[in-house]
């Protein structure tokens, strides 16, 4: 998908060269647009891919490119782009993004407004909206105003959208990679200008009581308008909100920040700028929460008038703070890793990549062991090595000379052969790293005999992480998984960020300081709703955020306890309050959602399902219960006309009825349960849903003179075979290499045909 998307903007690009807009005025080259045609296909995909919201014209006949404003009268280009070609539309006016940080979790609203520079005035074309995302994105809303309607989306619960006329045929969204999302409104006229609004979250990466956010906002040079000089202007309202009552410390940002108000545990800022093209650069800024000790409480807030649910919410925290004297438990880790037939190639050695940096980190008094797995098991050793210099580079070369990708996938053997191989494990945590890239069968027996399995010798039990390779796995086994052995799971849409987000991962699991976490005074509550319901480990890489519902009187504060890695016993008292200017529901939103999916897909439960769906609907936060759709709004000025033609139409043909408000589906945002059928035809991860083209397969040529295969010559002319040669294909070969304004290029275009 995202290569498709990739090639499309590459020929859209290409198109963009037939525009004329006078002496002197061309448009800038990116470093994209002048790479080497002999260019990786991962290349190509990263340099195209959007890294801002972006608009593209969808242009599936080439004749339609041209000026609106000064027609150049081009020669018609007879032919079809398949797919359609997407030329990256300018941004005019002024761009301003909203962001709201709370704990570890980001609202970015975002605003800005296009212009269709590139389709005949005359005509009209589809425009595609990309809305690349940061860390665990999730789209929350769409606002779309066009020249005469408008745009807003909505969340419904999925079995709504059954049967429902008024919901157009098929979906119109696309998730690319996981943390991108792309839509098209339909037929905006050229030269016409659009302004969209879009919401979404996403999460702040915490290391060493620091908080980072990272916010997609570099545009590439070609959305900078040519021509007159167009004003352009940047604006950034960024709010902070730690939520744990703190003084916070600002790091560093992206952007000249200008503060405009501090307070305990609450700072505001602004950038405002004209600027002579748009931000080259994300939006980036960090901070810090300091504490020497660790430290946590709890927040409070009473539900919604319209809640589904009524009881109280309720949010846990604890942070490891900067005591350097709480030292990490020792590690027995047994590291599983996916060598089937699809890993092939680059992500598994990528996998293989991260996890030898992970043995890297380990201290020389921990232990480790390598199964690999496909249908059969591979041991690197029959017992618990320690991680010495000697050991590792014997796992590597042992990695690197005895595995090969190739087979199906069984993940319950290895799983059972690592719980033997750290059964007796006393005074150190005992740690299964899962690495996958497929969907099994048996997830379920699995998540149960985990489940039943979780006793141990020694004072701590198994704790199990577990790591995802694109979308043909399926996140929720492994999500419960991890939240079965009080663990944690992540996951990488393309093998480019395998081992950076492997080892991202293995640093939060194997840097604990605090076990065995448990919350007392709440057992006197009338109910309590815990997520997730086993509470993980503290651990340096990661604050502990747990939540729920409850009823009942909540005490004043509550002990929290757990082990030490010197197997003392801790105990913190936290105070609890209610929260002010704080946003809970918010907060926690996305990791309720994601938890009790993955529990609705474990017990099969339906009534599970409806709740995650109201949560979803409630929220905002897209799940796999619910679609999104846009609903099309006319403008007052056409409201009565509208109405006039409507109700003509129904009384000369009443059995046929108008629908002038037809709503687009933009479909399902979240990745899905999984694909068994893809993983057991061993299908590599990130050739998910559409098979790519290359820009040779895009442009069908149409002409009566004659059957023929459209080729390339190395300078992006296309040229024709044919059975003979006459006046009618020479003169659609001039017209193809006009059309892409590849005049220069003409010499090289080479008869590939045999005329009489």
């Amino acid at each position: 998908m995202a290569r498709e998307f990739a090639t499309c903007v590459e020929y859209g690009l290409s198109l963009s060269k037939r525009i004329y807009y006078g002496k002197e005025m061309t448009p800038a080259v990116s470093a994209a647009m002048t790479r080497s045609m002999s260019s990786k296909s991962s290349e190509l995909a990263e340099s195209y891919l959007p890294t801002a919201v972006m608009a593209y014209a969808v242009v599936p006949e080439p004749e339609l490119v041209d000026n609106p404003d000064v027609p150049s009268y081009q020669p018609y280009v007879h032919g079809r782009c398949e797919p359609p070609a997407l030329i990256p539309l300018q941004m005019h006016g002024a761009v301003a993004m909203e962001i709201d940080c709370c704990f570890d979790h980001a609202n970015v609203c975002f605003s800005g407004a296009w212009r269709v520079h590139c389709i005949k005035a005359s005509r009209k074309c589809d425009v595609r909206i990309a809305v690349p995302m940061g860390e665990q994105g999730s789209l929350l809303g769409v606002e779309v105003d066009v020249t005469g309607r408008s745009y807003h989306s909505q969340l419904i619960q999925a079995e709504d959208a059954n049967g429902n006329e008024k919901v157009s045929r098929g979906w119109n969204g696309r998730l690319i990679k996981g943390s991108m999302y792309s839509f098209e409104i339909p037929e905006v006229g050229g030269g016409s200008t659009f302004s969209i609004k879009v919401t979404w979250s996403q999460k702040l990466l915490y290391h060493e009581g620091q908080f980072s956010l990272n916010v997609p906002f570099s545009f590439p040079s070609f959305v900078n308008p040519i021509g007159k000089k167009i004003s352009k202007r940047e604006k950034i309202l960024l709010n902070v909100n730690s939520g744990v009552g703190k003084e916070i410390l600002c790091r560093c940002a992206s952007h000249a920040l200008k503060e405009l108000r501090r307070e305990v545990g609450k700072m505001g800022f602004l950038y405002d700028a004209e600027v002579l093209t748009w931000s080259s650069a994300d939006f980036s800024f960090s901070y810090n929460v300091y504490s020497k000790d660790l430290f946590g409480g709890v927040l409070l807030q009473s539900p919604f008038l319209r809640d589904f649910d009524d009881r109280q919410m309720f949010c846990c925290y604890l942070f490891p703070g900067d005591n350097q004297s709480m030292k990490a438990f020792r590690k027995e880790v047994i590291f599983l890793i996916d060598i089937s037939g699809s890993m092939k190639g680059n992500p598994f050695e990528s996998a293989k990549n991260g996890l030898l940096s992970s043995l890297q980190k380990l201290n020389p008094e921990d232990s480790f062991n390598i199964i690999a797995f496909n249908v059969e098991t591979y041991l690197f050793s029959s017992l618990m090595e320690q991680a010495t210099k000697e050991a590792i580079l014997k796992a590597t070369q042992w990695l690197n000379d005895n595995l090969t990708a190739d087979g199906g996938t069984n993940i319950l053997a290895p799983l059972e052969q690592a719980l033997k191989l750290l059964a007796e494990t006393t005074d150190s945590i005992p740690l299964i790293f899962l690495i996958t890239d497929g969907a099994v069968e048996d997830e379920r027996d699995i998540c149960n005999f985990v489940k039943g399995s979780l006793t141990s010798g020694g004072s701590i039990s198994l704790r199990i992480c577990t790591f995802g390779i694109g979308t043909y796995c399926n996140h929720y086994f492994l999500r419960m998984l991890a939240q079965i052995g009080r663990g944690h799971f992540d996951t990488a849409y393309d093998a480019d960020s395998v081992d950076f987000r492997m080892q991202r991962l293995f640093a939060t699991a194997s840097s604990i300081i605090l076990a065995n976490i448990t919350v007392d005074a709440l057992e006197s509550l009338d109910s309590l709703e815990l997520l997730p319901f086993c509470i993980p480990d503290l651990s340096c890489g990661c604050p502990l955020i747990v939540s729920g519902r409850y009823s009942g009187n909540f005490p004043d504060s509550v002990k929290l306890s757990g082990i030490l890695a010197d197997m003392r016993k801790f105990t913190i008292d936290i105070k609890a309050q209610k929260a002010k200017d704080l946003p809970v529901d918010r907060v926690v939103a996305r990791r309720q959602i994601d938890l009790l999916t993955a529990n609705a897909w474990l017990s099969g439960s339906k009534e599970l399902e409806q709740k995650v769906a109201k949560m979803s609907i409630q929220s905002g936060v897209p799940s796999e219960y619910t679609l999104m759709v846009l609903h099309h709004t006319l403008r007052e000025e056409k409201a009565s006309e509208t109405i006039l033609i409507q109700n003509v139409f129904n009384k000369i043909n009443p059995l046929k009825k108008m629908d002038l408000q037809t709503k687009i589906m933009l479909g399902n945002l979240c990745v899905g349960f999984g694909n068994l059928s893809a993983t057991a035809e061993n299908i590599p991860p990130g050739t998910e849903e559409t098979k790519s083209s290359d820009a040779t397969e895009m442009f069908n040529a149409a002409s009566n003179c004659c059957s023929r295969v459209v080729e390339r010559c190395c300078c992006m002319c296309f040229i024709q075979t044919c059975s003979y040669m006459n006046n009618q294909c020479a003169i659609v070969l001039s017209q193809l290499c006009a059309a892409l304004a590849c005049f220069e290029c003409m010499n090289c275009c080479i008869e590939l045909c045999e005329c009489g």
